[in-house]
């Protein structure tokens, strides 16, 4: 919301010297949020003034049409000489009054004006275009043409209003009616303490038999409805200078008399209205709901289709608006035409003046649904003032036979469906327990009745709430506003006092030690936000029935192309590594921890907690069971190289097997053991993709997966070639290692190293030939690791050698050459049972 300063102060007696900066500081103190103050006319300097064209010259032999002009600017040039002038626009004639800067004037942006030869004439000056004034447009794109009743000479810079301070403030969703110059002025009086002159308040006539006829299907949707008609209105009325210039200083652009005058009072009272050519209309007035499929065109000539949910305004034709949001074509106010034989001019003549009071949840739904947010749907959508639409009917019909000559008719059209004030049931010292201070019941009864509302009791107040207010429902918003207008900056600042000796939890200690272990390996850590679109699941290959495809939609999604929670962490890592692959940083190892969240199989219903107390133990229970599931996950993605290449030695590229040890370096800070085996799912390449188990209560569990990614996969997220990935749970990791991390067992007697090689098929995997081995060496194994893995003619087809280092130690003794040989024998007498493993060289 633009607000001009210095229509405020129509309202509010500000004082005279306060600047736009100190009524936003406080405004600020109050809680609206000003984003910045800006400066009309800043460094504007004049002679700026009104002239009248008196001759143009048509200059021919240029790329563009040229004109050169004689302007009367009366004495302004000290002479009164007429001002030779060169112009290239064409929308102004001979004996039309126009806005002249002359020699020694400074435009805003420090555009200094000085005579200057130009098209083979000296210019002494400029005709002047709103732009070059920083006025805007006004749908003219040209030079700025006055009405004929301004006198030659007269001050441009006052006459157009160019100095001034403009407020711009961004409106929260909770308090709409500040989307009004009214509701800024409530405000700006309560927080100078001055009295607010209320432009709603104006003799209204009484609803009567005879007005236009309306019909409302859905009281529901439309609780109030007022009509007003005005006849006999001047076609060729054009829209003052001081109602055009508030507009555009409010951001909008000026249209024609009858609409300015409906987006004027908009402004003021913050109520939206629509204006009807009376001759277009067929019929009575109707509200109702759309039809499903109907068909609809608006205002800006699109056809639309209505949806069943949509609230529109009819008459025997059919639709002519789209309520709360925008008007029909079919009922448009006619643009003035004057008949090139005659001379006569004709256009609309006869209004009817729509003020309605609509449903914020339908106008809100409509305008999403449609991608049609405008000016009256922004209003709806955050409360109007159901109490102000005769207000604005009767404003609008005043400034219409004002500055229109037309006539108001008799007949008055009010429908409101029944209703009572709002009230709210509050103990005096609510306020002071929210806020942790002591105002006193005379303070809270006091500034309640600055915002408007009636304040009966004494311990116990009712408060009833004022109409402007939709957002007051409950204590604690009244509490709010007390606080709010006592000044945030004076609650007081209490530290809360936290129980010393507790320290982190396990599971926080826990991914700290696996984002430092994942940070030492040289991965960057990357938040990506935890939405997502369903359409990321066909990318990552996952089968239908998968259950990472069962997603919690958001009811108020930020963005309606991700509008579920994420069950997976990969398609943010992997987002964020397709980003910077395309920004030229391609060699890539990202990682993540973050939570993952599970739909239930029945969703539950969160309880509202309440924020004078501390919720009990029952309430929080029932809070947390209707949550989904949020276990915590940890992903790594990898691109380009993993070793760089210098005088070293050669680089390597990242494969899966970086991205299995990314698993294996997660399970050692768990403290458990991680077994890798050859597995298949979803993303990954069926050839490259390992499955993570843990043994949890006894039975082995798949926490996770790693390895390449599927050529698929790549190509349809636009990733880099052979991009490698593993996510895997961390609470199941963390539960499989248990609570407490032991310590590596320090032995001062010598290692026994032996080493084995082994022939098997090369369909066993190597984690199989390694469970066996770890399993016949038996207590005196101490590690296992695989140093080489060898095919070729010298193993057979369809063979691989896996090559093993194994260190056996005793804990009491020193092992001699017979036990350490035993124990691998022992491990490679297993190996051959399960795996059908042969020692090679045998």
């Amino acid at each position: 919301m633009r607000v001009p300063l210095s229509w405020l102060r129509e309202y509010v007696d500000l004082p005279a010297g306060e600047t736009g900066r100190d009524v936003a500081a406080k405004l600020v103190d109050a809680g609206l949020e000003v984003e910045t103050v800006e400066q009309l006319g800043g460094g504007l300097k004049g002679p700026l003034v009104v002239g009248k064209v008196l001759t143009i010259e048509e200059l021919d032999g240029f790329r563009k049409p040229i004109r050169f002009c004689t302007v009367d600017v009366g004495s302004a040039n000290g002479t009164g000489e007429p001002q030779e002038i060169v112009c290239g626009a064409r929308n102004f004639a001979v004996g039309d009054k126009v806005v002249v800067v002359l020699p020694g004037a400074v435009l805003p942006g420090d555009f200094a004006i000085a005579s200057r030869k130009t098209y083979g004439k000296t210019s002494h000056g400029m005709i002047c275009s709103g732009d070059e004034l920083g006025m805007g447009d006004d749908g003219t794109h040209g030079i700025i043409v006055l009405p004929p009743e301004y006198e030659v000479g007269t001050d441009a810079i006052e006459l157009l209003q160019l100095v001034d301070e403009v407020l711009d403030i961004d409106i929260t969703p909770d308090r709409g009616y500040c989307m009004s110059m009214r509701g800024v002025a409530r405000e700006a009086a309560t927080a100078y303490g001055l009295p607010l002159r209320d432009p709603a308040l104006l003799d209204v006539p009484a609803p009567n038999s005879y007005g236009y006829l309306v019909k409302i299907d859905d009281p529901a949707g439309c609780d109030r409805f007022t009509a007003r008609t005005v006849t006999g209105l001047d076609p060729e009325a054009r829209s003052p200078i001081w109602l055009t210039r508030r507009l555009q200083k409010a951001g909008m652009r000026p249209i024609s008399l009858a609409v300015d005058v409906t987006n004027y009072v908009m402004l003021e009272l913050g109520q939206p209205l629509h204006a009807y050519d009376r001759s277009r209309l067929d019929g009575a007035i109707g509200v109702r709901r759309a039809e499903q499929g109907e068909k609809f065109t608006t205002l800006d000539g699109v056809k639309r289709t209505l949806d069943a949910e949509d609230l529109v305004i009819t008459d025997n034709s059919g639709p002519i608006g789209l309520a709360g949001v925008m008007g029909g074509a079919n009922t448009e106010i006619a643009d003035s035409v004057t008949d090139p034989e005659t001379g006569q001019v004709t256009g609309t003549t006869d209004v009817v003046i729509e003020a309605a009071h609509f449903d914020s949840i339908a106008i809100s739904r409509t305008a999403r649904r449609m991608k049609l947010s405008s000016e009256a749907s922004k209003r709806f959508e955050r409360g109007v003032d159901p109490q102000a639409a005769a207000a604005a009917a009767q404003r609008t019909v005043d400034l219409l036979v004002l500055l229109a000559g037309g006539t108001a008719e008799a007949g008055v059209t009010e429908l409101t469906a029944p209703g009572a004030p709002r009230t709210v049931a509050m103990s005096a010292d609510h306020p002071d327990r929210v806020a942790g201070m002591d105002y006193g019941r005379e303070t809270v009864v006091r500034r309640l009745q600055e915002i408007g509302c009636d304040v009966y009791g004494q311990d116990e107040l009712v408060v009833t709430v004022p109409s402007w207010r939709p957002d007051l429902t409950e204590p604690n918003d009244l509490a709010e506003e007390v606080i709010r207008l006592e000044g945030y900056g004076n609650l007081p600042s209490t530290l809360p006092q936290v129980p010393s000796g507790r320290g982190l939890t396990a599971r926080q200690q826990l991914h700290r030690r696996v984002g430092r272990a994942l940070a030492g390996s040289g991965y960057v850590e990357a938040l990506s936000y935890p939405f997502i679109g369903e359409q990321v699941f066909d990318q990552l290959q996952l089968p239908a029935h998968d259950a990472t495809r069962q997603v919690v939609k958001l009811v108020n999604p930020i963005s309606d192309e991700e509008p579920a929670l994420r069950t997976t962490l990969l398609p943010g890592l992997l987002g964020a590594l397709r980003r910077n692959d395309s920004r030229g940083s391609h060699d890539l190892a990202l990682f993540e921890t973050g939570s993952v969240f599970r739909a239930a199989a029945r969703p539950g219903v969160a309880v509202r907690l309440p924020v004078d107390r501390r919720p009990t133990d029952e309430e929080i229970e029932t809070l947390n069971a209707a949550l989904p599931a949020q276990p915590r996950y940890a992903a790594v993605v990898l691109a380009g190289g993993r070793e760089q290449a210098g005088w070293w030695g050669k680089g390597r590229p990242a494969d899966w097997a970086d991205a299995v040890q990314a698993a294996r370096a997660l399970a050692v800070e768990a403290g458990t053991e991680l077994v890798v085996r050859q597995g298949q799912y979803g993303p990954w390449h069926p050839g490259r993709c390992a499955e993570l188990v843990v043994t949890l209560d006894g039975v082995e569990t798949v926490i996770g997966h790693a390895g390449e990614l599927h050529p698929r996969v790549v190509k349809a997220m636009g990733l880099p070639a052979r991009t490698s990935a593993m996510e895997l749970d961390l609470d199941r990791l963390a539960a499989a290692g248990g609570e407490a991390l032991r310590a590596p067992r320090i032995s001062t007697f010598p290692v026994a190293t032996q080493d084995v090689a082994l022939i098997v098929d090369a369909s066993v995997p190597a984690a199989s030939v390694e469970a066996a081995l770890r399993k016949g060496a038996g207590e005196l194994l101490e590690s296992l690791r695989l140093f080489d893995v060898f095919t070729g003619e010298q193993v057979g087809e369809g063979k691989k050698s896996l090559a093993y280092a194994l260190r056996f130690r005793a804990t009491d003794r020193t092992l001699t050459a017979e036990e350490s040989t035993a124990a691998r024998d022992a491990a490679v007498a297993l190996a051959t049972e399960r795996t059908g493993a042969v020692l090679r060289g045998a």
